[in-house]
C-alpha cells in the first residue's frame, strides 16, 4: 500500500482559494512570494517545505516571530530579513521584486478607502510585471441589505463585526486603475449568512 500523504504536514491550514491557485499552476517553485499580513504563517507551510523564496510581513511582532520560527524549522536557508515587522502601506522591499503577492483576510482591516488604496498601491509596487496579486477580504456582496452602515465603506456584517467592506465596483475600478487583468472572476462566498468573503486575483500587466 502506498504511504498516505499527510496533508496537514505539507499544506498546513492554507486558504482553500489560495490552494486553488496552486492547482492552477500560478505559483511556481522558482517564484519570489510575499505574504502580506502573514499572521502566523498558515499560508506559507507548503512554500517553505518546497523551497520557495518566501518573504512575509505583518504589523504584529509576535506573528513575525512565529513565522521566523516556522521558517527556521522548514526552510533554514532563508535569511531572517525575509520576515519583517511592517505596515502594509509602507513596505521596505524594492519595486517589482515579487512574482506573487498574497494578502489573505487582511484588507478588511483597512481604516477607510484611502487606507485600502495605499495598501493595494504598495503591494502592487513590489509586484513585478506579469506577477500575480491574490487577495481575499470581507465584502458586502450578496449581503447588501443586511449590512449596518457605520461610515463610508465601513459596516457591520450580520456576525456583528465591523470591517472595511469592498464591493464589486470598487475592486473592478481599482484593478482598472492599476492596469491589472482579472485572472479569475471575482468570487464571493457567503458564510452562513453571517459574512461575505470575496476573492480578487489579478495579473499585473507587462508594461
Amino acid at each position: 500500500m502506498a504511504p498516505q500523504l499527510d496533508l496537514d504536514e505539507w499544506f498546513g491550514e492554507i486558504d482553500i482559494y489560495l490552494f486553488d491557485q496552486l492547482l492552477k499552476g500560478r505559483i511556481r517553485p522558482e517564484d519570489q512570494v510575499l505574504d502580506a499580513g502573514c499572521g502566523e504563517g498558515r499560508n506559507l507551510v507548503h512554500g517553505l517545505r518546497c523551497g520557495w523564496e518566501v518573504s512575509a510581513v505583518d504589523r504584529s511582532v509576535s506573528a513575525v516571530e512565529s513565522v521566523r520560527r516556522l521558517a527556521e524549522r522548514l526552510a533554514p536557508q532563508l535569511p531572517a530579513r525575509h520576515f519583517r515587522v511592517e505596515e502594509l502601506d509602507a513596505l521596505s522591499f524594492e519595486d517589482g521584486v515579487f512574482d506573487v503577492v498574497i494578502c489573505n483576510a487582511v484588507l478588511h482591516f483597512a481604516d477607510d478607502e484611502a487606507h485600502f488604496e495605499r495598501i493595494v498601491n504598495e503591494l502592487w509596487r513590489v509586484l513585478r510585471p506579469g506577477g500575480m496579486f491574490f487577495a481575499r477580504m470581507a465584502s458586502t456582496i450578496g449581503l447588501e441589505d443586511r449590512i449596518v452602515p457605520v461610515a463610508p465603506r465601513r459596516g457591520r456584517s450580520p456576525d456583528g463585526v465591523e470591517r472595511f467592506l469592498v464591493d464589486e465596483s470598487l475592486l473592478l475600478s481599482c484593478g482598472q486603475r492599476l492596469g491589472g487583468d482579472l485572472l479569475d472572476p471575482i468570487k464571493t462566498t457567503i458564510v452562513q449568512d453571517q459574512r461575505a468573503m470575496t476573492t480578487w486575483c489579478l495579473r499585473r500587466g507587462d508594461g
